[in-house]
């Protein structure tokens, strides 16, 4: 079984666990969310993603989508994942935004890792634009 966690600074990952769970359906319960809380210290939150951990399968893959690479939750989650052996299967990326991570909860289970990296980060950053209204009344298609 493949896994997706969410890693990010305060609860922000709670929400888009939440807000994922409304276009996958059944497919959030591979779908883990942890945050480094205000206040919180590392060695805290480094016990309580051990203890995420512990619950996954041992020979599961993970899809780790982090806020910010070099950020203090994504730094501790990957320090835990190399004490543990399970960097080998595990895929790390930073930047995350919704589609980004609605796309690899999506495809977490039926793409190879090149394709799901590349499918990923692609769509994570396509989503990157400036809204405008379009105000050309013949096109109905578009807003």
């Amino acid at each position: 079984m493949n896994y997706l966690i969410l890693v990010i600074h305060g609860q922000f990952s709670e929400g888009l666990k939440d807000a994922l769970g409304m276009f996958v359906g059944d497919g959030i319960k591979t779908v883990k969310a942890i945050g480094l809380q205000s206040g919180e210290d590392t060695d805290h939150f480094e016990n309580r993603f051990k203890s995420l951990l512990s619950t996954l399968e041992q020979n599961s893959e993970l899809l780790i989508l982090g806020d910010i690479i070099g950020g203090s939750p994504l730094t501790t989650v990957v320090n835990v994942l190399n004490q543990e052996n399970r960097l080998e299967s595990t895929i790390v990326l930073g930047g995350m935004n919704f589609p980004m991570a609605l796309n690899a909860a999506i495809l977490k289970d039926s793409s190879s890792k090149d394709e799901l990296i590349s499918s990923v980060l692609r769509e994570g950053a396509s989503a990157l634009k400036q809204f405008e209204m379009n105000d050309d009344p013949e096109d109905d298609d578009e807003i």
